[in-house]
Order: structure tokens, then C-alpha cells, then sequence
């Protein structure tokens, strides 16, 4: 394990996976250790069906959730913010001849004794196929940025690849931290990498197999009996899909579910579920913000005035009271609490509906017959999407409409399956606006040119995750500041006056930062959340059952 240091470029490429939130080990105390040989297996219960198999695709958190298992990054980084060499041998410093002290040359070492599933050794080759699969223009990757800075991708020997960057980029270590290694051999042989057979039935190098699909139901995942790394300490993993989550919670409480995570347990089910025996039930800080997203290229939520008036409108604090009982932290900011770049003199959200209606009275939307607003022929009435199946983001979606029929704005529900919501109706901004977490780090670098950056805007050819379509060219400036610089308080400063251009466009509306509550079987050790991961699945080849 490497901890970077405050000079180097390594400092700012790693540091920022140091969070102030640093969960401890949770489980039984540590002295039983994992058995000699692999036993039982682990049922995880998810709301969301994972659905992408090719780790460089656009995904969820719920895909991330297989991708930790049957793939590996070059190296990740850990709940304690460290990182640590998975494929790669060791990490790239100055010190090791790996960087160049401007932070553009890389050579970096891999281990030598890492196979695929299909028995195949692993090399350099493949690590250049997957780093030139991902600048392809023809392929659909999930985002490009830091990795279409790459010039002279190089293998040096197997077990070694170069490459240069053509200007320092401060995120690519922590971008690379998320960038799961794909087989050379597999995918260049396949006609169209974009509808290969291996996107459903995926190799990799990680620490589980893929198994066995039913769509729908579950996916299992076999133990990788030659993975490179410690354990796994499981004989198969089984990600079972329950988009109802009373349904998720019974089946956890009767004992069919070992692991309840990613979408957490309802708050409705709280105090039963502490009060039960043999299970643990965790609150852990996680880096997704729960927001409202609001598709720009819709007309009504091109005016300012408009996207003002509904955050005035929201009842905030008394949707997290009512609803979550108080669990999630407020949060102006899509940079989590407690991270090194995190702004928290951002303006905070006031209820107010009177000042919401006179800004819609300024800008022109006048009370119809039937009480909703209207402008130039134009009803300010929308649709607002999320997965079925929440109950609480449901109530939530309940007290918006009455909030916003308050001020003569007319909300409609019009919730889908997360198979179908995340898929094109996100990825290329057919919605108007959707109710949704997300985790805005790369990795755990404060850059977000994947977010808003005009060039990333899916829907109009860009590669990225723009899928509110914002366009903002001193936004633009920034974020190309924010990752030329190597100076973390120059960034800091780069980053808070992003926090604020954000903020006071109103991109979207920031409703809280996630407190997620999962719930474990008290035998089960291992899990360990991480705020730099967008699944707490991340580290399931240390799990085990007590002996």
C-alpha cells in the first residue's frame, strides 16, 4: 500500500481519496480469521437489476456491483482512502521511476501471475487493448475523460506498459481506480465490441466467475479458484433482484438474504430491523446526492427563473423528516461532506413559496384556468421519473406534487422499471426530470467534466454523463483548470467556485447526501463500506463466515 505524498503529482492524483469519513471495520471483532478453503455462499438482495457486463460501458452502481467481481483495475482504492496495487505490481511514483515529475510519462509494472477466467495469461496487451477500446469513437464508453489524453500507449514487455499524457491530468490515478481491465483476446476478436457475446457473459481476472444469468431474478458468480489476490474466501456470490423493497426487507429478516445493499433499507423498517437478532444494521455516509435532474433541453427548465421557483417550492426538510426520519444530511453541493474539496458556504435552501410565485409572476408564467402556470402558450407542467418500486422515493414524489401544485407548477408521475429508466431514457435525455442518487467523484477526485462539461452531453454526441444537458462555457474553463493543475489548494479554489456556478444554476436541485443503511448477517466478515466506491460489494472477496 502507497501513501501519497503532500509534494509529488501523486499527492493530488491519490490525496483525493482521503475523506474526513473514515469507516472503521464493522463486524465481530476481528480474531476469527477467513478458513482455509472456501465455504457457503453469500446472497446479496438488490432493488436494481444489473444489466452491463461490459465495465466500460455506461452503468449504474448496481452493474459496479458485478464489475468488483469479475474484473480488476490496475489498483483501487480502499475505505481508508489508500491506494492499492491490484493488476499492477506496484504503484507509479516519482520515486519508482513510474511518473515523470510532471505527472505526464507513466510506466508501470504489472504482476506476472494473473490469468483470466478462461485460463489465458494476462499482459500489457491487454491492458493497451482496453485503454484503446476506450478512446475507439466507435465504441459506447461510458466516458473518455483523462483517458483521451493518452499519446504513445506502449508495451514495454508483458508484464510492462508506458504511455504519455499530453498535459498533466491530476484525477488519472484516481480515474484508473474505477477502470476495469477487459481481454485483449476475447474482444478483438469479436465483429463489434459494442454487441459482443462477452457483454452477457463476461471474463475477467477478479475474484468471481461469471456463473449464471436469470434475467429478472439473479445473477451468480462462482469463485475464481486461480485469482491473483487474497480469498476469496466464498465458494459463489448470488445477486438476487427484488425491485419491491418490503419484499427485499422480509426475505432479509426470514434469513434468505445475507446482504441488504445499494438501494438500503427503507427507513420504514428501521427500528423492527436493529431490534432483531443475528443481523447488523450500519449507517454509513456514502458520496451519492440525492437531487431532482432536470433536462435543460426541455423549454421550461431553461429559464432560470423556473428551476429557482421550484427549489423555493420544495419542502425539503420536511420530505427528510417525514419520509427518511432525518437520515440523509442536507447538502447544497454535489461534492460529499467531509471531502478535502468540499465547499459549505454554499447559499442553503430556504422554503419559500411566496418567493416562488413571485418569481414565476416576474418571469412571465401567469395562473392559468385550472391554477397551473403558463407563458406564451406553454403549461409549466412536467414529468418526474424514478425506478418503481421505491416506496420512500414514491412518498417523496407525492409531497413534490403537492409542493409545486402550491405554486402553480404541475408535476405527473411517470415512474419505469431501473432495467429500462437507466438505460437510454437517462443515458440519452429523454426524460424531463428524474429523481435520483448519484456519486458525481471520479473515483474520489473532485472532477466532474464527465458531469458537466458541453462536450459530455450523450444525447448530443458528446461521451460522458450530461444527461441534464447544461451548458456553461466559464464551467467549461474550470473544469479544464481543475485537471491541469497540480496544486491541491489551487484546485480546492478551482473546485468551490464550480460548487458555487453549480449551486446557483440550479443544475439540478441538491435534496440531501446519502446515509445509506444497510443490513448484514452478524456471522458475515468482511464488509467494510467505502465512500470511495459506489458499491459496498466492492471488497467481497475478503468476505467470509465466521467459523
Amino acid at each position: 500500500m502507497y501513501h501519497v505524498s503532500k509534494r509529488s503529482f501523486l499527492k493530488l492524483a491519490g490525496a483525493a481519496g482521503t475523506l474526513a469519513a473514515t469507516p472503521a471495520l464493522v463486524g465481530r471483532a476481528m480474531a476469527d480469521t477467513p478458513p482455509a478453503t472456501a465455504r457457503g455462499q453469500v446472497v446479496a438482495g438488490i432493488s436494481q437489476e444489473p444489466t452491463v457486463f461490459n465495465p466500460l460501458m455506461p452503468g449504474s452502481e448496481y452493474d459496479q456491483g458485478i464489475w468488483w467481481q469479475v474484473f480488476s483495475t490496475l489498483w483501487h482504492i480502499d475505505a481508508e482512502g489508500r491506494v492499492v496495487p491490484d493488476l499492477a505490481a506496484e504503484l507509479p511514483t516519482v520515486a519508482n521511476g513510474g511518473l515523470s515529475a510532471d505527472g505526464r510519462i507513466w510506466k508501470v509494472k504489472l504482476r506476472r501471475d494473473v490469468t483470466w477466467h478462461d485460463g489465458t495469461p494476462f499482459t500489457a496487451h491487454d491492458v493497451k487493448y482496453t485503454l484503446d477500446l476506450i478512446n475507439n469513437p466507435d465504441f459506447r464508453v461510458r466516458n473518455r475523460v483523462g483517458h483521451s489524453l493518452l499519446r504513445n500507449v506502449t508495451v514495454a514487455a508483458d508484464d510492462e506498459i508506458h504511455w504519455l499524457l499530453a498535459e498533466p491530468f491530476a484525477p488519472y490515478m484516481s480515474v484508473l481506480s474505477l477502470t476495469f481491465i477487459v481481454p485483449r483476446h476475447i474482444l478483438s476478436a469479436a465483429e463489434d465490441p459494442n454487441t459482443a457475446a462477452f457483454n452477457s457473459a463476461p471474463v475477467g481476472t477478479g475474484p468471481f466467475r461469471w456463473g449464471k444469468r436469470q434475467a429478472g431474478e439473479y445473477i451468480l458468480l462462482d469463485r475464481n479458484p486461480d485469482y491473483h489476490g487474497d480469498g476469496p474466501w466464498l465458494e459463489r456470490v448470488v445477486f438476487r433482484y427484488i425491485p419491491d423493497q418490503t419484499m427485499l426487507y422480509t426475505q432479509f429478516r426470514s434469513g434468505e438474504i445475507d446482504y441488504l445493499g445499494l438501494s438500503g433499507l427503507q427507513p420504514a423498517f428501521d427500528a423492527e430491523a436493529r431490534a432483531l437478532p443475528g443481523l447488523r444494521i450500519v449507517a454509513a455516509p456514502a458520496p451519492f446526492v440525492e437531487h431532482i435532474a432536470l433536462n435543460h433541453a426541455f423549454p421550461p427548465f431553461a429559464d432560470k427563473a423556473v428551476r429557482q421557483a421550484l427549489y423555493l417550492g420544495m419542502n425539503r426538510v420536511a420530505r427528510l423528516q417525514a419520509i427518511y426520519h432525518g437520515r440523509p444530511i442536507e447538502t447544497e453541493s454535489y461534492v460529499p461532506q467531509g471531502h478535502w474539496a468540499y465547499d459549505d458556504s454554499l447559499p442553503r435552501h430556504r422554503h419559500d413559496p411566496e418567493a416562488a410565485k413571485a418569481l414565476l409572476d416576474q418571469a412571465g408564467w401567469r395562473v392559468g384556468a385550472d391554477g397551473i402556470r403558463e407563458k406564451d402558450g406553454v403549461r409549466l407542467a412536467f414529468t418526474n421519473s424514478t425506478s418503481s418500486g421505491s416506496q420512500s422515493r414514491e412518498q417523496a414524489q407525492q409531497l413534490l406534487m403537492q409542493d409545486w401544485r402550491e405554486i402553480g407548477v404541475e408535476m405527473t408521475i411517470e415512474n419505469m422499471p431501473g432495467a429500462v429508466i437507466w438505460g437510454d431514457f437517462w443515458q440519452k435525455s429523454q426524460y424531463q426530470s428524474v429523481m435520483v442518487a448519484s456519486n458525481f467523484l471520479q473515483g474520489s477526485d473532485p472532477d466532474v467534466t464527465p458531469r458537466f462539461s458541453s462536450k459530455a452531453i450523450p444525447a448530443q454526441g458528446g461521451n460522458g454523463l450530461n444527461t441534464y444537458q447544461y451548458k456553461n462555457p466559464e464551467v467549461d474553463a474550470l473544469l479544464d483548470r481543475g485537471t491541469r493543475e497540480v496544486d491541491q489548494e489551487v484546485r480546492r479554489k478551482i473546485y468551490h467556485r464550480l460548487q458555487r456556478i453549480i449551486r446557483e444554476d440550479l443544475v439540478f436541485l441538491p435534496v440531501s447526501q446519502s446515509v445509506i443503511v444497510e443490513g448484514v448477517t452478524d456471522t458475515l466478515i468482511g464488509y467494510k463500506p467505502n465512500i470511495n466506491a459506489s458499491s459496498n460489494c466492492w471488497n467481497l472477496r475478503s468476505w467470509y463466515w465466521a467459523q
